[in-house]
């Protein structure tokens, strides 16, 4: 497929628009390639998933979060933050990223979470429309909740707050728990996150809203085989390729 077509398929996927201020989506590094036959598809675009993508011989790397937030004064491969760039123009493979858009968009990555986990009638909460408020079809204990949330997901959840009965639900997948003052505006009973900082928790509690933090990377992966999905909808031909990259971080073995 022409490049072009790609592009027009991630704006309606995922518009540009939907973006908070502070993000950089779209595409990041461009190619001089207009046909696109094979696409990694990836939560982060890091120097594996580089490789992964050179080695698959990929002509785009379509990640979940963006590369250069910030502005840089210098590209080089000794530089963590500039050495997957520097590697991608070496290679002639461009780069796209749809992040608080793709968070934010019908099927993206909160209303993929609320399907997952049971949630319905999902709202986009105000007003960054970031988040997805719904309830769950019956009550059920916070404890059985949480364990449902580690099920559905394959992770380790971390919880905050007392034991009650829960039912409406505000989710924000990646790095959440700043958000918990719309939760409680929400009168939602947990805040489903990836992170949440000690402060957060605590502050989070006082205003009458448990917590559970079930990884970024596990609340944030949910959404790359329904991209995928959408993708190939829109007639996009290319091959989509979900990468094998994992969480950088582990647990223990014991």
């Amino acid at each position: 497929m022409q490049l072009d077509e790609l592009l027009k398929a991630m704006e309606t996927i995922a518009p540009r628009e939907l973006a908070l201020e502070f993000d950089n989506p779209g595409l990041i590094v461009g190619t001089e390639k207009t046909e696109i036959e094979r696409v990694l598809v990836a939560l982060d675009c890091t120097l594996p998933v580089v490789d992964e993508a050179i080695r698959l011989g990929c002509d785009m790397v379509l990640t979940h979060h963006p590369l250069l937030f910030r502005a840089v004064k210098r590209i080089s491969p000794d530089d963590p933050v500039t050495a997957p760039v520097y590697k991608l123009i070496r290679n002639g493979v461009g780069m796209f990223a749809a992040h608080t858009n793709l968070d934010s968009a019908e099927g993206g990555v909160n209303t993929t979470l609320c399907r997952l986990l049971g949630i319905k009638g999902e709202e986009p909460v105000p007003p960054e429309g970031l988040c997805r408020v719904g309830e769950l079809e019956e009550s059920m204990s916070f404890s059985a909740f949480a364990e449902k949330v580690e099920t559905v997901l394959n992770t380790s959840v971390r919880l905050a707050g007392p034991e009650k009965q829960v039912r409406r639900v505000m989710v924000c997948g990646g790095s959440g728990g700043s958000e918990y003052p719309f939760a409680a505006a929400e009168v939602a009973d947990v805040l489903v996150t990836g992170e949440v900082k000690h402060s957060e928790a605590i502050e989070a509690i006082h205003a009458g809203v448990n917590v559970i933090a079930a990884g970024h990377y596990e609340t944030e992966r949910v959404v790359l085989e329904p991209l995928v999905e959408r993708l190939i909808a829109l007639g996009c031909g290319a091959e989509f390729i979900i990468s094998s990259a994992k969480t950088p971080l582990r647990t223990l073995d014991k």
